[in-house]
C-alpha cells in the first residue's frame, strides 16, 4: 500500500523529523499525517495519528475521505472498504528512525529508507544478520528492537512480525522479544493482543 506521509505540519517525513525517543535506540515523529489514494474504490483516505506514549503507538485521532470521482459517494458502502490499520502500518516505517552504527555522527535513517522491499520492515540481510547461530547478542536485539518497535508502533502483531521479518517459528520469536523487554530495549512500545477496533 502506497502512502504519503508528511509531518504534522505538513512538511514531508524525514528521519529529522523524529524527535521523540522509544526504546533504547529508536527516534519516532511524535505524529503524522498520511494519505492514501484507491484508485480502484475512487477515494482518497487521510489520517492523523499521534505517538501517545502511555498506549505505546500511534493512535489516529482524526481520518478524512473524499470522493475522487464523480460516480462515487463518500457513503457507508465507501467507507466499510477504508482500512484506516492498514494505512498506519503503512505509515509508520516512514516514521521510524534508527542508526545503522554506534557513532555519535551517524546518520538517522527511516526504517523505509533501510528497506526497499515493500511489505518488509528490514532488508534480507539484516535479517540473515540476525539469525546466524553465535550472532552477537546485541546486534541480534537491536534489530529486534526495530521490528517489535515498528510492528507495536503501527498495531501490528510485533511478535509474529518478528517471526516473520527473521523467518524464525514463532517460539524463537517471543523468546528473543522476551530479552530485549528484559533489557529495556521495548520501553515506550507495546502491543493490547486482542482483535483491533477495525479489524
Amino acid at each position: 500500500m502506497k502512502v504519503d506521509v508528511k509531518t504534522l505540519e505538513g512538511a514531508p517525513m524525514t528521519a529529522d523529523a523524529t524527535s521523540e525517543r522509544v526504546g533504547s535506540a529508536l527516534r519516532i515523529a511524535p505524529g503524522f499525517i498520511a494519505t492514501h489514494v484507491s484508485e480502484d474504490g475512487g477515494v482518497q483516505t487521510t489520517i492523523e495519528a499521534h505517538y501517545i506514549r502511555i498506549q505505546g503507538r500511534y493512535v489516529v485521532r482524526a481520518t478524512s475521505v473524499r470522493a475522487l470521482y464523480d460516480d462515487v459517494e463518500a457513503n457507508g458502502d465507501t467507507l466499510r472498504q477504508v482500512n484506516v490499520q492498514r494505512i498506519v502500518q503503512a505509515a509508520a516505517p516512514q516514521c521510524i528512525a534508527l542508526t545503522l552504527s554506534d557513532e555519535p555522527s551517524a546518520q538517522w535513517l527511516t526504517v523505509a529508507e533501510i528497506s526497499s522491499v515493500e511489505g518488509r520492515l528490514i532488508p534480507q540481510w539484516m535479517a540473515d544478520e540476525a539469525v546466524k547461530r553465535g550472532r552477537n547478542n546485541d546486534s541480534r536485539m537491536d534489530i529486534v528492537e526495530i521490528v517489535y518497535g515498528a510492528a507495536a508502533l503501527s498495531a501490528s502483531a510485533p511478535i509474529k512480525a518478528v517471526a516473520r521479518e527473521l523467518r524464525v517459528p514463532h517460539r524463537t520469536a517471543a523468546v528473543w522479544v522476551g530479552r530485549a523487554r528484559d533489557e529495556g530495549r521495548l520501553e515506550g512500545m507495546s502491543y493490547i493482543v486482542g482483535r483491533q477496533a477495525d479489524g
